[in-house]
């Protein structure tokens, strides 16, 4: 496994790695890192002639937070034909009647996924989340650590649910929304919207 990036969240996706017993190999990213806690070996940008025979013979995860870049990465290596696998703790709890798609999601420790929920392509739960019954996140949202969706949420494309924030039952997050760190959400946001707060606004 590669990993690209090689910073704070990519810590994280290594441990998740790690946990699930699986090799990480190296990493890529603009330049080789000055800080290296798990000595991983550096084996240029994904782009590159040695990153991308690396990929190919290991396979891939985009492990960078931000939800537009990790899209743009994303949608580079498809064109080559290139499919990214899945980093899933195993302390994760995950309903077997969740759907959850089979290219770049990461679900961290300790996350919970109910019945009947939808992750999508490069979504992110991160450390502890919650997400009820029914709910679906769109392709490249994040949903932060501690963050509780509860039933029948829908968050969009790109959005970004901070820490510990709380969705109420029902509430529709639009597209490449950013929802404030402990917000308490009750009424659905528009596309492109931030809020903040308790009640969110």
């Amino acid at each position: 496994m590669v990993l690209i990036g090689y910073s704070g969240h990519a810590f994280v996706v290594y441990g998740i790695f790690k946990a699930a017993g699986k090799n990480v190999m190296g990493y890529c990213d603009v330049a080789e890192k000055t800080y290296n806690p798990f000595g991983l070996p550096y084996v240029g940008t994904e782009n590159s002639e040695t990153g991308l025979d690396a990929i190919k013979a290991s396979g891939y995860f985009i492990a960078v937070g931000d939800n537009k870049l990790r899209k743009k990465i994303y949608e580079a290596l498809q064109k080559n034909n290139l499919s990214s696998t899945n980093a899933i703790h195993p302390s994760a709890v995950i309903d077997s009647s969740a759907n959850i798609a089979t290219q770049g999601v990461m679900i961290a420790a300790n996350v919970t996924i109910n019945p009947l929920a939808f992750i999508a392509t490069g979504a992110i739960c991160n450390t502890g989340c919650i997400v009820e019954h029914e709910c679906a996140v769109g392709e490249f949202a994040h949903i932060g650590p501690g963050a509780v969706l509860c039933g029948n949420v829908k968050v969009g494309a790109g959005s970004f649910v901070g820490a510990n924030a709380v969705i109420r039952q029902g509430v529709t997050i639009g597209n490449n929304a950013m929802i404030g760190a402990g917000a308490v959400v009750v009424k659905d946001v528009a596309d492109g919207v931030t809020v903040v707060g308790v009640p969110a606004k």
